[in-house]
């Protein structure tokens, strides 16, 4: 490939913005988990995409998107890793693209990123350029957004206001090409078929805790975790061995459900959507492991595959 318009964009932003439904909506594949439960996304995940700019030079640009967790406060190890991984995320982006829920009427104003959970967050991404994507507007009065864009382009002079819908795809692709004419000119950073610097392992584990928060809603424990235990391909098809870890007996019952009815229902729901991402058969197998107080202890965090680089 030639040279095109290519760097990292940090997708940044509260909780339970859409950060990650936007991002599973450009690459159109499920790569990181979604669902209404806030800190659902717990790790820095690359999701490349490759767009044509028709009329500009270069014609093509390579958006590697950094999908992050949303940053709040919060005391324990857990809570301090998903922090710093959005604030550095933002830090070392090329373009910060700051994600806003426009149903949100305190959250969506430039004020709400002055305060103590989110200050730094806004202070790491003052030395890039900052896109505002104003998210949920198929949910919300056109008039009511007006003082919204007026309020972010006041507070940022020269910022772009995209307002967008992660969840229809309104007005995603002007917002990718506001994204991509932000990046600088060179080489492609990545192969023009790759998609994520995640391993198939990593995404089977994503999408089994989606499955989880989908299954338990309100009832799952904050302290959950998956973590892939045995991986093996043969024949066109994976069998896979995944272990869910809470952090009290109290709490493995909700999981496993009367009988093993609940574990048996989220087994299948796993397996199917496991199978549609990798795009091969797949044979899933699901245990409960209590590991206690796991979220408050360091080490259990990196052993967990939560690792702060």
């Amino acid at each position: 490939m030639d040279e095109v318009r290519s760097g990292f964009c940090a997708i940044v932003g509260l909780p339970n913005v859409g950060k990650s439904t936007l991002l599973n909506r450009v690459l159109g594949r499920r790569l990181v988990a979604v669902s209404a439960k806030p800190q659902t996304t717990r790790d820095r995940i690359v999701g490349v995409h490759t767009i044509d700019l028709p009329g500009e030079t270069p014609e093509r640009a390579q958006i590697a998107y950094v999908d992050t967790p949303g940053v709040q406060d919060g005391r324990g190890p857990l809570r301090r890793y998903m922090r710093e991984a959005s604030i550095a995320a933002a830090a070392d982006a090329d373009v910060v693209l700051l994600i806003v829920d426009a149903l949100d009427r305190k959250g969506r104003m430039p004020e709400r990123m002055t305060e103590a959970d989110a200050v730094g967050l806004g202070d790491a991404s003052k030395a890039h350029p900052l896109i505002v994507a104003l998210n949920k507007v198929d949910r919300a009065g056109k008039p009511d957004l007006l003082p919204v864009i007026e309020a972010w382009s006041n507070a940022h002079p020269g910022i772009e206001v995209v307002p967008i819908s992660a969840a229809t795809g309104e007005n995603v692709d002007t917002l990718e090409r506001v994204i991509a004419m932000k990046l600088p000119v060179g080489a492609p950073m990545f192969p023009p078929d790759m998609v994520t610097d995640r391993s198939p392992q990593f995404i089977a584990q994503e999408i089994i805790r989606e499955q989880l928060y989908h299954q338990l809603g309100k009832e799952l424990p904050y302290a959950c975790a998956v973590q892939i235990e045995t991986w093996t391909e043969r024949k066109g098809e994976v069998v896979v061995g995944a272990v869910i870890v809470v952090e009290r007996e109290s709490q493995k019952p909700i999981v496993v459900g009367r009988a093993g009815s609940r574990i048996k229902e989220l087994g299948i729901a796993a397996r199917t959507a496991v199978a549609e991402a990798l795009g091969k058969p797949v044979h899933l197998s699901l245990f409960v492991k209590v590991l206690e107080e796991w979220s408050r202890n360091e080490r259990d965090i990196e052993k967990l595959g939560y690792k702060s680089t």
